[in-house]
């Protein structure tokens, strides 16, 4: 546990973000890096990812949610970690994965569209500013690191403004029949160069029909892809992936069970497939706001305010959740009915950014967010 205290406050304001030029002085060398942002549209709920426990509160207000929780692995005296979450379980004994919680972005109200533009473009509020805080950090590295793609059908906004990304998804063009990817692999078999390229192609091929597919393989299929896409020499250092589905306000128990462990599939495919890379990797997980306290009566949750964030990789400080915990009593919820945000959700996204990246936290806060008087969260990575 922490307390605000902790928190280096940057003071930044927009002024200040709008004095660095497209190609930031303050970076350093190239190095194998990976950075992974991986977002949860639809306003994860916190509560029923990282449960508080330890919360004398919590259980009367989850009745339905809260029996999930009897068997999951305790991640301290306060929070367990949702049983189908196994690999980040893992990850989190081997000290590689670190939660954050009671967190939220500047975002006040429960609009899916106004939060996610919030949270992608890093500003104080919606529609304030047109391009995503993930695409300016591309000009604060060295031109070798600022390789980005998005795991998407089109770019998110996270990834847009004036630096180029690439995006990758599956094609909507019918596929090509077994029989003829057969005639054009014997072609092939006695080129040791075009065999190899063509083999390369095929297992891509496959990847990206399991991400098409939306049979349960779709999530470990996409982290798979991401991992190759970035484990590629010469290739993406960054890279965003999409998942949607977290609008639970109904039957939100079984639902968030598929949708966790997908999110833990995709990261367990992550790690297998950057090897080595994965020790320099780290991956951040979050969502645009979280749900209610109260659980309604369709048996889900409706749109609240704070929720928790993640950091995975083999270049995470983990081993630990951070919260200034504001408890789920009657009297300490936001407005009545939300779990209170404590914590900066950009603080934290900057502080995982400028601690991975060796940058000044005190001069990236601002160009990432401008105008959210963000605070960066030290430690992290």
């Amino acid at each position: 546990m922490i307390d605000r205290r902790s928190f280096l406050v940057t003071g930044a304001t927009a002024a200040a973000a709008m004095s660095f030029a497209p190609r930031m002085a303050f970076a350093r060398a190239a190095t194998d890096r990976r950075f992974v942002f991986i977002i949860q549209r639809g306003a994860a709920d916190g509560l029923h990812t990282l449960a508080p426990i330890g919360d004398p509160a919590y259980a009367a207000a989850r009745v339905g949610l809260a029996e999930e929780f009897a068997a999951a692995p305790r991640l301290d005296s306060m929070f367990a970690l949702h049983p189908a979450m196994k690999t980040v379980a893992g990850l989190y004994a081997q000290k590689q994965a670190l939660f954050l919680h009671a967190t939220a972005s500047p975002y006040r109200d429960r609009s899916h569209f106004d939060g996610q533009n919030v949270l992608e473009t890093g500003a104080a509020g919606a529609y304030q500013v047109k391009d995503g805080w993930l695409n300016r950090l591309l000009g604060a590295l060295p031109a070798d690191e600022a390789k980005a793609i998005a795991v998407a059908v089109t770019v998110p906004l996270a990834l847009r403004g004036s630096h180029d990304v690439a995006s990758y998804a599956p094609s909507a063009l019918p596929q090509a029949s077994d029989d003829l990817l057969q005639r054009v692999a014997m072609l092939y078999e006695g080129d040791k160069q075009l065999h190899a390229l063509w083999s390369e192609a095929i297992d891509t091929r496959k990847l990206t029909s399991d991400m098409a597919a939306g049979n349960g393989r779709n999530a470990v299929a996409t982290g798979a892809l991401a991992a190759k896409l970035l484990a590629a020499p010469g290739g993406a250092k960054i890279a965003m992936i999409e998942t949607g589905g977290w609008d639970t306000h109904a039957q939100q128990r079984g639902r968030l069970a598929g949708q966790l462990t997908g999110l833990d599939g995709m990261i367990g495919a992550l790690q297998t497939g950057l090897g080595p890379l994965w020790a320099n990797t780290v991956v951040l997980v979050a969502t645009e706001f979280g749900r209610t306290v109260a659980v309604n009566g369709t048996g889900g949750t409706d749109h609240g305010t704070a929720s928790a964030a993640m950091l995975v990789g083999g270049g995470v400080k983990g081993g630990r959740v951070l919260a200034d915990w504001p408890g789920l009593g009657a009297s300490a919820l936001y407005e009545g009915r939300d779990l209170k945000p404590t914590t900066s959700l950009d603080g934290f996204i900057g502080g995982a950014v400028a601690g991975h990246f060796g940058l000044d936290p005190a001069r990236i806060m601002p160009a990432l967010f401008p105008g959210a008087q963000a605070r960066a969260i030290e430690g992290l990575v």
